[in-house]
This record gives structure tokens, sequence and C-alpha cells, in this order.
């Protein structure tokens, strides 16, 4: 049996703790990814039966959160333009469901999701070890960056156990 490498190796150009926090929605993100691997494109609009969303509801979701959640909360900064143009649409209807997200591909979601994480590691390049922990009042509440990196990451783990529930259910039915 091979010797896995079961360690966090922290990005570099970032302070130790941004970068062991960055590398682990790395690691999240690769698993995600692994979990859309195949997907069968007529797959990512569908609902299964009695389900609420599309895997590319959640994706595009996952995508906006994580974009929001950096200008909101981290930053708080306004939006910049590049987010007006990769999300068209609100994150929710005004019933507060997920918005439905339709005739995007895979490959169009996966660059959504790509490109709102490399602007976020050049955005948060500005945090420094010590803001990396300094509380910020925002709409949400009280926070600090490293407790938003932790959120998002537990946000795109929760959502991919929907995606491989939702991939499973519309796989499995007739």
């Amino acid at each position: 049996m091979t010797e896995r490498d079961l360690l966090v190796h922290p990005l570099d150009g970032y302070p130790p703790d941004l970068g062991a926090a960055l590398w682990m929605m790395a690691d999240t993100r690769a698993r995600t990814l692994r979990a859309l691997d195949g997907l069968p494109a007529d797959l990512i609009d569908q609902v299964p039966a009695g389900g609420d969303n599309s895997i590319g509801s959640l994706l595009y979701h996952l995508a906006a959160i994580e974009a929001d959640w950096i200008y909101a909360d981290i930053l708080q900064a306004d939006y910049p333009e590049w987010m007006t143009e990769l999300f068209p649409d609100d994150v929710r209807t005004e019933g507060g469901q997920l918005t439905p997200v339709r005739a995007a591909t895979l490959d169009e979601h996966i660059e959504r999701l790509s490109s709102v994480r490399n602007h976020f590691l050049e955005d948060i390049a500005v945090v420094t070890g010590d803001d990396f922990r300094r509380p910020r009042k925002t709409e949400s509440g009280t926070t600090t960056p490293e407790w938003v990196l932790h959120h998002l990451g537990q946000h795109e783990a929760e959502h991919r156990g929907q995606i491989q529930a939702i991939r499973l259910a519309l796989e499995s039915s007739p």
C-alpha cells in the first residue's frame, strides 16, 4: 500500500494561516470537481423527482456565494464589474429558492467557479496575518476572514453532497 500525503500545504504568497485555509479550499474544490467528473451533459439542468435544485443551479450558487463573501464580508468593498458579467441572475428567487440556472454547460459552470476562485485568490492577497483574524461588522454579523473561509469550505462540501445525491438519483432513474 502506498503511503498517502495527508498534509496541509499552505499556498505560497500568503500569510501561513491564510495560505493553509486557501489550500483547504483548493482541496475542497478538487473534491467537487472529481464529483462532477464524467457527468452526462443532459443531467446538468435536470431536477430529480422530489428535488428542489439542479446540479447547474447548485454550481451557480456555489460560485456566487464565494464571490459575495469575499467582497461583502472580507474586503467590505463594492462588487467588481466581473461579478455582474458572471452572475446576471440573482442567486435566489423572490420566494427564497435557488434560481433555476439552465442552458449552461458543465464547462461553463466550472469556468465560472474557476474565475471566481482566481479573483478570490488575487483579491484576498491584501489580507495580512493579523487581518485574517480581525473581526469585521457586516450585514451577516461580526465575522473574520478566517471564519469566512471555513464557512465557504463547509458550504461547498455540503452542496457537493447534494450534487452527488442529485447525480445518483438522476443516473439511477429509468
